[in-house]
């Protein structure tokens, strides 16, 4: 094997450890959600992210916390709008 795909298949196996984690540093959460360690950072002094930092020092996120996050502001598409739209009409419908 050249170095190349040994290289490649390390970061694939790295990355499978990471997703298996339950907590992680402020760089493995950036990795993990792709946002800049400066932004992730600036999200944290502005409290607008959930993260631990025991003994102020290091920060610490919690997986699931990051996914609910991530997932908060969730936008339905237009099949379900339409779909409760009209579960909503036939519910509220008045008889003539």
């Amino acid at each position: 094997m050249d170095t190349l795909k040994i290289m490649e298949q390390l970061d694939r196996i790295e990355k499978m450890i990471r997703a298996g984690k339950t907590v992680m540093s402020l760089e493995e959460a950036s990795e993990y959600t792709g946002i800049s360690r400066s932004y992730l950072y600036k999200l944290t002094a502005k409290g607008e992210i959930p993260f631990s930092k025991p003994r102020g020092k290091m920060i610490y996120f919690s997986k699931d916390k990051l996914d609910q996050w991530l997932l908060s502001d969730a936008r339905k598409s237009k099949s379900e709008l339409k779909s409760e739209a009209l579960d909503y009409t036939f519910r509220n419908r008045k008889f003539v």
